[in-house]
């Protein structure tokens, strides 16, 4: 088993600093959906006490929050980006711009991590950033150019095989030579209509005319749907430059995004946006309107 020291912090957000990447494993998919087991022993486990977790409670004392609010340290997570709550609400998924998705357990649920370690360490991940449950308890991660399910993630987790399917495979959430390290950190969420909603960001900061036709056949720059089976595939939105945030209206259902705007014009020139989608086929003006 692996120890390593603290890299990041879940608090009521996310932080982290950067460390050392561990050695690629072979992706084991194909074995894992046959129920095989792969031979993988060690899980990454993160120490959850020590100097940086002392670092950080310290400095959550300095800061002034409203009446009836709350922050305190809940994990060390390194790399924490997107989350995702387990039905039973004993683990946490957590995803990452690196190649770790990781597990936080609270087993006796007193609102403090009592163990941190990499999910399904069998599996290699390429930019595993977006986690997202089903109601009915499957999890998804979608990753740079791939959507991976797990449908008992919550029961296999303390296991390094877990039982794990293609959504999407590797390749066909978006065409190969689109591949970029910017813009690919995938968020999803469940709509109340019953089907996986992702986004998918165009990996520049402002993209040449012609690369327009590909991503709005694509959705790149957009956002796309399909069923939880992985048919039905569409582009739902178009116009968005690099959405990492999306959920729907618990009451109208809705779905509200965030949209990260054009870089280099100033701090707040276009200002970032925060959208809501009435109805699918709709355009968000990227890339000739922002804000």
């Amino acid at each position: 088993m692996k120890r390593l020291s603290a890299g990041a912090a879940i608090l009521a957000l996310t932080s982290g600093m950067t460390m050392a990447q561990t050695p690629a494993v072979p992706d084991n998919l194909e074995k894992l959906s046959n129920f095989q087991s792969t031979g993988t022993t060690d899980f990454t486990v993160i120490e959850q006490g020590g100097e940086y977790a002392e670092g950080i409670k310290a400095t959550l004392e300095k800061i002034t929050l409203p009446d009836g609010f709350k922050i305190e340290l809940y994990a060390i997570v390194p790399d924490a980006r997107h989350m995702a709550v387990g039905p039973q609400g004993i683990v946490t998924f957590v995803g990452t711009r690196k190649d770790k998705v990781w597990a936080v357990t609270d087993r006796n649920k007193d609102r403090k991590a009592d163990e941190v370690k990499d999910f399904a360490p069998s599996l290699t991940f390429t930019i595993p950033n977006g986690p997202c449950f089903s109601d009915d308890g499957f999890l998804y991660i979608a990753e740079q150019n791939r959507v991976l399910l797990f449908p008992a993630a919550e029961f296999f987790y303390e296991s390094p095989d877990v039982a794990a399917f293609n959504l999407v495979a590797q390749g066909d959430l978006i065409p190969e030579d689109e591949e970029s390290f910017n813009h690919t950190a995938r968020v999803c969420k469940i709509g109340p209509d019953g089907m996986i909603y992702i986004s998918l960001g165009q990996p520049f900061n402002v993209p040449a005319p012609e690369k327009m036709e590909k991503y709005n056949k694509h959705g790149i720059g957009g956002m796309i749907r399909m069923n939880t089976d992985g048919t039905g595939r569409e582009v739902y939105t178009r116009g968005i430059r690099n959405s990492v945030g999306h959920d729907f209206h618990p009451e109208t259902g809705e779905l509200w995004f965030t949209d990260n705007q054009v870089d280099g014009m100033g701090d707040e020139i276009p200002p970032g946006e925060l959208n809501r989608i009435p109805a699918a086929g709709m355009w968000y003006g990227f890339p000739y309107y922002g804000g």
